[in-house]
């Protein structure tokens, strides 16, 4: 079967596309077409290949064809749209603009059609990128992104609103170029966190057409006004038992090989899925409250990851809601968990209304203590910038900044 697919309701028009193809075509036909990506390949049913020419029929409704070019055209690199009109010069501009390739008429010869669909697949295959987000890899030559997962041994220690602010950070520093996965199968949080109304969750990017092809993923990711594009956890804390951690390992292979930054979220504890997670792991950012019983869970937590052999190129440690009058300090800290703090974050006023009005502070820079700490913990993964080399210094002649030079002797 070739890589094009025809939405249409005329058996006609289907007949001469896969005439002009050379083999037979995927076929949407029904009196609605699909609102975006998502629904087109749900559509599609499993094992269909991914389309990398689409051509539409506007005869079912001219608006709703456009809609569809428009989104495929924005959300879908690699893949070119074609518009059947009866008005193919009076459609021309508006193709344009919503993202189509060509027009043609449907009363077209089967040579023109066929003419049509080589130039389609010819600018499917100019535009079609090696990654999804510039800039992905690690910059070390290696295609693979960088996985973060975030972790704690109990709850309300901000966990998720750490997470939140660094992959914000990560995306302002690499736009497009970073994703965000709620692992809290059960009661994730980062879509309130975000202030994002999700249309697609994680169930739907582990499960369906999602799986087949990274491009189709990421038509069911949830994008930020920051740029970062998230995974937001299911809407029932029923479907957690739908996802499983090959399911998870996989996801988070897959979004590696097509984003800069993968921070993950993971749900308090070491469950099956925050194991998957640290498994795949480049840098692991362990963290809990600065009280006894947190550190001392942390403690834990690690003594049961080194019993486990999980090892991670990098681990940041950091202790949550520091205040001076707790009776705890970093040192007490250090000394039960047998390791040195990277990264101390104050108890702040900011946060409860940063997590209500879900807005992070790294996307707000709200001024306040907390802020400073979390964008020191941006640093940590993002590369220095690069400094200019050294000039020759000025020296004050007369008011005038001249360069030293050598006297030579005559």
């Amino acid at each position: 079967m070739s890589r094009i697919l025809i939405a249409s309701d005329s058996a006609d028009l289907r007949g001469k596309v896969a005439t002009a193809a050379g083999a037979p075509v995927s076929v949407i036909a029904g009196t609605a077409l699909p609102a975006g990506p998502p629904q087109l390949f749900q559509r599609l049913g499993a094992g269909a290949p991914i389309p990398q020419v689409v051509v539409i029929d506007t005869s079912t409704g001219l608006d709703d064809a456009l809609g569809l070019s428009s989104r495929l055209s924005a959300e879908c690199p690699g893949m070119a749209v074609v518009l059947v009109t009866d008005q193919p010069d009076a459609l021309a501009l508006s193709a344009l603009r919503a993202g189509a390739c060509d027009v043609v008429h449907p009363e077209a010869e089967v040579p023109e059609f066929a003419e049509i669909l080589r130039r389609a697949t010819q600018v499917a295959a100019a535009s079609a990128p090696q990654n999804l987000a510039d800039g992905a890899g690690s910059g070390n030559g290696d295609s693979r992104g960088r996985v973060i997962s975030v972790v704690s041994p109990k709850g309300g220690v901000g966990k998720t609103t750490v997470a939140t602010n660094l992959a914000v950070g990560l995306a302002r520093s690499a736009p497009h170029s970073t994703v965000l996965v709620d692992l809290d199968v059960q009661f994730g949080d980062v879509a309130s966190a975000l202030n994002l109304d999700p249309e697609h969750t994680l169930l739907d990017v582990v499960r369906g057409p999602a799986v087949q092809d990274s491009m189709v993923l990421k038509t069911f990711l949830t994008q930020h006004q920051t740029g970062l594009y998230t995974v937001c956890a299911p809407a029932s804390p029923a479907e957690a038992d739908d996802v499983t951690s090959a399911d998870v390992a996989r996801l988070l292979q897959t979004l590696a090989s097509e984003f800069r930054y993968v921070v993950v979220d993971t749900a308090p504890g070491l469950d099956d899925h925050a194991l998957a997670a640290i498994d795949q792991a480049d840098e692991l950012v362990l963290m809990t409250s600065l009280d006894v019983p947190g550190v001392r869970g942390l403690r834990k937590e690690m003594t049961v990851l080194r019993d486990l052999a999980i090892a991670v190129d990098k681990r940041h440690i950091l202790v949550n809601f520091a205040d001076p009058r707790s009776g705890l300090t970093k040192a007490d800290a250090e000394a039960t968990i047998g390791a040195s703090l990277d990264l101390v974050l104050p108890r702040s006023k900011a946060v409860p209304v940063s997590v209500n009005q879900g807005l992070p502070l790294l996307q707000s820079d709200t001024r306040d203590p907390m802020t400073k700490q979390l964008r020191k913990l941006v640093d940590r993964f993002t590369p220095a910038p690069m400094r200019p080399a050294p000039t020759a210094a000025p020296v004050t002649v007369g008011g005038r900044h001249r360069l030293r030079r050598k006297r030579v002797k005559a």
